[in-house]
């Protein structure tokens, strides 16, 4: 009985960090699928914080707008990533909104980098239909993960985060 509970146990974390990396999986997407691919050069328009140094680091980008009530409900997830992971991880927010609007959004609940891109260069490589919409880069530059970060069933939490940053790492 109790190895039964053991395999059981380990069929479902190989099925969930799977589930996490490999693919999409079935995953509904509203933007052009990169896993494991190359991911676009980081391009914006004007850093409304300090530039971060990406380098040698993974890199979680977070296309969001201040109108977004779940891009808003996803900015406490984000700032833990930042502080857990400051030493392996970077977080940056990008919207297309004008930076006014996002400084005074941000306030004192963002602890990560903020960049705006108007053009939505970036956001339209990857020809972004719905947000908030995140990709992981590893440190060699590779898509990780990409989607929705709060869909039911591929949410990107801190067990998923963690599971890629030590199997990417």
């Amino acid at each position: 009985m109790k190895s039964k509970v053991i395999l059981s146990a380990l069929f479902t974390l190989i099925v969930f960090v799977g589930k996490a990396q490999e693919s999409n999986n079935g995953k509904k997407l509203w933007a052009k699928s990169i896993i494991n691919q190359k991911a676009p050069d980081l391009v914006v328009e004007k850093w409304l914080t300090r530039q971060p140094d990406i380098k040698g680091k993974f890199v979680l980008i977070d296309f969001w707008a201040t109108w977004c009530p779940p891009c808003r409900a996803f900015i406490p997830t984000l700032n833990g990533f930042s502080k857990k992971y400051a030493d392996k991880l970077v977080v940056i927010g990008i919207s297309d909104e004008p930076a006014e609007k996002i400084e005074a959004a941000m306030g004192t609940t963002v602890s990560y980098a903020e960049a705006i891109d108007s053009k939505k260069r970036m956001s339209d490589t990857l020809q972004v239909k719905g947000i908030p919409h995140a990709i992981l880069i590893d440190p060699n530059g590779i898509v990780r993960w990409e989607g929705f970060p709060l869909l039911a069933g591929h949410e990107l939490t801190d067990d998923v985060l963690a599971s890629l940053l030590e199997k990417y790492k």
